[in-house]
């Protein structure tokens, strides 16, 4: 504990000293045209903030991006020149004191760390801020903005206090003085962008803040996967994940056969079994706001479907992401019995994810949302792929799936098994209603984000 709170006293003498340094860097003439994005969680598992990035360098903007550096972000970023990647340390909790001394050092030294990290970079003309996390990043890029002259740009993805209510209980203290941070914090924007029309008014409405709604879009790079590389893929993973490998070998000791797939040795031509199992993936962070356990029922339901005599094939489905629950599901998952169906949780490749969605024959969402006013940018990526989509219902999932157009909306696990027998009947069949989700998918001319966001965000950062 003394420890502690002598590193804590060092960095508050030494914040005068910090900010002195940082002062000097700021007299400097700023470089025209440059943005400084600030997340303050993993780059790699943040994509909405990569595109930005991404659409600001393309429009003439230098970017520089800061994030903890846990996951690889897409080769894009990485090769492009006038991105730059700035790692951030991830600080923990202390082990010693209460719940809430503990958080509260945590959330003084993120934004200590956050201010000298910030101090120490080329000043943009914006400030592109990913809330949530807000806390303690509003405040500290606010400030830091009044310093260089900076306008702070906040792209609400959700409300951190909602999120944290998952865990704590929504009128708890922490939560509730979160909410008045957020509330207070987000008001001294210059601009501010949100994901959906229901929390654009929501902001509004409660918040007396005034945002831009800006969707989600797939990027360039989600899209349907050519057969060949399909089996490239299947090929790839097989070789860590046994779902993937071949139920039976082939008779020519040369062909190349995965799962779903096989390359005829001599053409080189590749080839869908015709007994193949379905290819079912669902992504997911393992957050509260997703409750896999609804899957796992109605998997258990579809394969006593497929001990009963159904013409229904056997299954795989792929659940990929990192977060704080996967352990728990993983373990819950070991402990079903499947016979027909199996289960894997790989964490992909940032490059493998889009090809994998563009391989699958179905996409399951269950994100609900802790505020009910955001939307699952897995359904965006999966949608940029023309994969058709079953997701639980929440308040505002109709501003992206449309019920029996592009997918399919359920309220619980019975629901979901139905819909998952009425999709997989007499599968594949080329005239059924999976099929034709995924042509009216193709046929719907999605935007992608770079044209959205030329639309909605370029004007806003060229005319202010």
């Amino acid at each position: 504990m003394a420890a502690s709170w002598l590193v804590f006293l060092a960095l508050c003498l030494l914040l005068p000293l910090l900010l002195l340094g940082g002062w000097k860097r700021w007299r400097r003439r700023r470089a025209a045209r440059h943005v400084v994005a600030v997340v303050l969680g993993d780059v790699g598992r943040s994509p909405r903030m990569q595109y930005h990035a991404l659409s600001l360098a393309m429009h003439g903007f230098s970017v520089t991006l800061l994030g903890f550096c846990n996951s690889k972000p897409h080769d894009e970023l990485l090769q492009n020149s006038r991105i730059q990647i700035v790692g951030l340390t991830e600080l923990q909790s202390l082990a010693v004191g209460p719940r809430v001394f503990q958080y509260g050092v945590k959330v003084v030294f993120q934004a200590m760390y956050l201010l000298w990290k910030l101090m120490w970079r080329e000043p943009g003309d914006y400030i592109f801020l990913q809330n949530p996390p807000g806390l303690p990043s509003i405040a500290v890029c606010w400030f830091v903005g009044c310093l260089c002259g900076s306008k702070l740009v906040i792209d609400w993805h959700n409300y951190g206090y909602s999120i944290m209510g998952l865990v704590h209980g929504p009128s708890h203290p922490l939560v509730l003085l979160a909410k008045w941070y957020e509330r207070f914090f987000g008001r001294l924007s210059h601009l501010n962008l949100c994901v959906t029309n229901a929390m654009r008014e929501d902001l509004a409405e409660n918040w007396r803040i005034s945002a831009v709604t800006v969707y989600d879009k797939p990027a360039s790079f989600f899209k349907e996967t050519p057969l060949d590389l399909q089996h490239w893929l299947f090929m790839k993973l097989g070789g860590t994940y046994s779902p993937f490998r071949a139920r039976s070998e082939p008779e020519d000791p040369a062909t190349e056969r995965s799962a779903f797939t096989e390359r005829d040795a001599g053409s080189g031509l590749v080839t869908r079994l015709r007994e193949r199992p379905a290819l079912l993936i669902s992504s997911t962070s393992w957050t509260e706001d997703e409750d896999f356990s609804i899957l796992l029922a109605a998997l258990e339901k579809f394969e006593q479907l497929i001990l009963d005599g159904h013409k229904l094939p056997s299954l795989v489905c792929v659940i990929t992401g990192k977060g704080p629950l996967r352990e728990y599901y993983s373990r819950l998952i070991q402990q079903k019995c499947f016979q027909r169906v199996q289960v894997c949780t790989p964490w992909l490749e940032a490059e493998d994810y889009p090809l994998l969605l563009g391989s699958a024959d179905l996409g399951v969402c269950l994100h609900t949302s802790s505020s009910g006013l955001d939307l699952p940018m897995k359904v965006v990526d999966m949608f940029g792929c023309c994969l058709p989509v079953c997701a639980v219902n929440f308040k505002c999932l109709h501003e992206l799936v449309k019920h029996e157009e592009n997918g399919l909306v359920f309220e619980d696990s019975e629901e979901l098994a139905a819909q998952l027998q009425m999709l997989f009947s007499n599968f594949p069949d080329p005239a059924g209603k999976l099929n034709q989700f995924r042509k009216n998918l193709r046929e719907s001319e999605q935007l992608r984000w770079d044209e959205s966001w030329v639309q909605t965000v370029l004007p806003l950062v060229m005319d202010t």
